[in-house]
């Protein structure tokens, strides 16, 4: 493996909330980021997460309506029709085999992120989505099923730039007139104890 690979993946893999709407990811695209996930540490070793593809236009249409943007932009309600993910997973952990697997969440999460990057796509965690109406559409019963966490994925339409955070300590993500994506960062000293 080449020196410096993941790192790359790492930085590359930001939080992209507008997308070249028409060039879909795809079903194949998402088995495979499922089947990364499949591989990872899960507590327990209960493989409680299982995971629904959502990639047809119509049921990405549906599942829009459900969906909250971006918290620290109050006066956006996300991306305008031709900018909207061509594809979503949605991580649901399977409540006879466990539950509250939010670490599970997490790596499976990162996991598909970082292969979505590889294959030359991008995406956006979403914790923020109406669950009862996201499960009616997608016809997931919510009695054995938790709807835990939503990737909205396609080929990114914006950029995403990293930055220090500001003298003041706000580390609340911005867009400039561009609409470039500003997101401050903590250095490493700042995080290191």
């Amino acid at each position: 493996m080449e020196a410096g690979c993941v790192k790359k993946l790492v930085e590359n893999c930001r939080s992209y909330r507008r997308f070249f709407e028409n060039d879909r990811i795809g079903e194949e695209n998402l088995k495979e980021l499922v089947d990364l996930a499949r591989l990872t540490a899960s507590t327990a070793n209960s493989q409680a997460l299982k995971y629904r593809l959502v990639f047809t236009e119509e049921e990405c249409e549906k599942l829009f309506s459900c969906i909250g943007w971006a918290g620290a932009l109050p006066d956006w309600d996300g991306p305008e029709k031709g900018e909207r993910p061509s594809g979503y997973i949605v991580i649901c952990c399977d409540l006879r085999l466990g539950k509250n697997k939010m670490w599970d969440n997490g790596i499976t999460a990162q996991t598909m992120m970082l292969g979505a990057v590889e294959k030359g796509f991008g995406g956006c965690m979403i914790a923020s989505f109406k669950r009862e109406k996201a499960a009616e559409i997608l016809g997931i019963d919510q009695e054995k099923y938790s709807l835990d966490l939503l990737l909205a994925l396609g080929k990114p339409k914006e950029k995403v730039v990293m930055v220090p955070v500001r003298e003041d300590g706000d580390i609340r993500y911005y867009r400039d007139e561009e609409q470039v994506h500003y997101v401050p960062k903590r250095s490493l000293e700042d995080v290191l104890l």
